[in-house]
């Protein structure tokens, strides 16, 4: 999605007439202060989706909610509704202090929280609040800046940037008001909880302040973290109406690894192949199929995490806008980007978690377009295909490429454009040793 929030995305409802409607729940139905409803108002949305009808009933009364719900189902909007509404209803009439935010949203990856913070922007467009993004690769100096520009209310952040800010001294957590985790499975997964924790301890005691939990999946270990940091979370769980878009055709070819890249090219040259992601489970094989394929001539872009983040902002733009066709990425692009016109997703080797190919087929077939999800199966992951088509609960179409698709792609036209970068020693942590901010 490059312009509308994740909220407007319309869940797909399976044609199950035997499973009455749930009647609509329109946002007028809240008592919501003016500037925030006419920012809802003014952006189209009218109705809920259901994890904010079943969540916003409780959380815009203050309680602390855990919410079982995937990208897509409006979450993002809940919990921005909810902070933005608090803090309307309760302004700080005394002198405020820079670097003190009101409400923090702490986020798993770079691009989710950026898509966190264009959300919250449009939300508060009319609100005369300040929201700042604090997330690793960019620069530090210039998100420092930006704390320091203005009293700052929402700070939207990942976990590793977050708690060098803390620690630098330069972000005090001391007057969180309302504090979301979202994708707390995804950091729990991707080991940021350490990171979490440290940050958390930072602000107000768990009744001292709001404490919204979102999650895809309710393990044990998420359900120990929300009795842990919320007081008496109610639960709201949102079960996915279907796992995997009606609008997504999907395919496995059963392929080799050594005609797997032609097989690749020769899908991507395809007349009705105008925007793909492909996507691959480690960074420099996603270095090196960028690299060819931009040597044979097509105009692709790369995505992952060893990409500085100001550098990645402007290769989703080249992308969104179309002057790349096909961009190539690992994980970090399956979950929260939304890109509406997507027409293939390309797995050129199959994750690892079932969980992980729902997200990344997900990226296509959105806002009322077919989609196409094709995955390559070779000896070596073709085991992995049982535990998708369980967590589908479908079997895949498995079949093998026609001669035509194995043809070897042509001679490199061009000189490489994404060399691998040589190891050299980390660039000192900037920021450090600053001394806390002084109020204005």
């Amino acid at each position: 999605m490059d312009s509308q929030p994740e909220q407007l995305e319309k869940p797909v409802e399976p044609d199950q007439p035997e499973k009455p409607k749930q009647p609509k729940l329109p946002f007028s139905t809240f008592d919501l202060q003016k500037p925030l409803a006419d920012a809802i108002k003014k952006m189209g949305f009218e109705y809920c989706t259901p994890i904010q009808a079943q969540s916003l009933v409780h959380t815009l009364a203050g309680h602390d909610v855990t919410g079982k719900a995937q990208t897509g189902t409006g979450k993002t909007a809940a919990f921005l509704i909810t902070i933005i509404n608090d803090l309307l209803s309760n302004p700080i009439e005394e002198e405020r202090y820079i670097a003190e935010p009101r409400a923090l949203v702490v986020a798993p990856t770079r691009e989710l929280a950026i898509q966190i913070a264009s959300d919250a922007q449009l939300l508060t467009h009319d609100c005369g609040m300040s929201v700042v993004t604090l997330v690793g690769g960019e620069d530090y100096q210039k998100q420092n800046r930006a704390l320091d520009a203005k009293p700052v209310d929402i700070v939207v952040a990942t976990p590793g940037r977050l708690l060098d800010f803390v620690q630098n001294g330069n972000l005090h957590l001391g007057g969180i008001e309302v504090l979301v985790l979202d994708e707390a499975d995804r950091m729990l997964d991707m080991g940021f909880i350490p990171q979490v924790r440290a940050v958390v301890s930072r602000t107000p005691k768990k009744e001292c302040r709001q404490t919204l939990l979102f999650s895809a999946t309710f393990t044990p270990a998420i359900i120990e973290l929300a009795q842990r940091w919320a007081v008496d979370p109610i639960m709201v769980e949102i079960e996915p109406l279907q796992v995997a878009a009606d609008a997504v055709d999907q395919v496995v070819y059963l392929v080799t690894t050594a005609d797997k890249y032609n097989l690749l090219f020769n899908l991507i040259s395809e007349p009705q192949a105008e925007k793909i992601i492909v996507f691959s489970n480690r960074r420099d094989q996603v270095r090196k199929l960028a690299d060819n394929l931009y040597r044979n001539g097509i105009e692709c872009g790369m995505l992952s995490g060893e990409i500085a983040q100001n550098q990645r902002v402007r290769t989703l733009d080249a992308f969104k806008s179309g002057k790349l066709k096909v961009l190539v990425a690992t994980d970090v692009a399956g979950r929260g980007l939304h890109i509406d016109d997507v027409t293939h997703v390309i797995n050129y080797t199959l994750p690892e978690e079932a969980e992980d190919y729902v997200h990344r087929i997900g990226r296509t077939g959105r806002a009322g377009a077919i989609g196409t999800s094709i995955s390559f199966a070779c000896e070596e992951d073709s085991f992995i295909l049982p535990d998708i088509e369980a967590k589908l609960g479908a079997k895949l179409d498995c079949i093998h490429p026609q001669e035509s698709q194995l043809v070897s792609a042509p001679a490199f036209e061009r000189a490489s454009k994404f060399k691998a970068k040589p190891a050299g020693r980390p660039a000192p942590k900037s920021g450090a040793g600053r001394r806390p901010s002084r109020p204005r």
